[in-house]
C-alpha cells in the first residue's frame, strides 16, 4: 500500500466523524431555554453556513502544503516518487486542517449568534 492511502484513509475517516460539528454544531446552554431555542439554533447555524468549510483559503492551504511536503521530501530523499507521495498527503492533510479551521469558525459564529440572542453559552 502506498504511503499516500496511509495518509488519505485516516484523513476522510476523521473528516466523516465532524459530522456534527461546523452549521450543525449545538452549543452547551448553561440556564434554562425558552421555547424559542430551537429557532434560534436553527436561525444561528443557517448563519453560520455562510463561512464554508471548503473556500479559497482551503484549495490555498492544500497547495501550499504540497508544495513544501514535496519539496522537502526531494530535499530529503531525492526520489521523485516519494517526492509525489509527500506533496499528494501534503496537499491531504493541509485541506483537512483548512477545513477543520473553517468548521470551528462556524461553530464560533453559533455560540456568537447565540450569545446575542440572550443564551448563557458556556460551550
Amino acid at each position: 500500500m502506498r504511503p499516500k492511502f496511509l495518509i488519505a484513509l485516516p484523513t476522510a475517516a476523521f473528516l466523516v466523524a465532524c459530522a456534527n460539528s461546523g452549521s450543525s454544531y449545538v452549543p452547551i446552554i448553561d440556564g434554562p431555554v425558552g421555547p424559542n431555542f430551537n429557532v434560534d439554533l436553527a436561525q444561528c447555524q443557517q448563519i453560520s453556513t455562510q463561512q464554508g468549510v471548503v473556500d479559497e483559503s482551503t484549495a490555498s492551504t492544500a497547495a501550499t502544503s504540497a508544495v513544501a511536503a514535496g519539496a522537502a521530501a526531494a530535499i530529503i530523499d531525492n526520489s521523485g516518487n516519494n517526492a509525489l507521495d509527500a506533496a499528494i498527503a501534503g496537499a491531504v492533510i493541509g485541506g483537512a486542517a483548512s477545513t477543520i479551521n473553517n468548521r470551528q469558525q462556524q461553530e464560533a459564529i453559533i455560540r456568537n449568534c447565540m450569545r446575542g440572542r440572550g443564551y448563557n453559552v458556556v460551550g
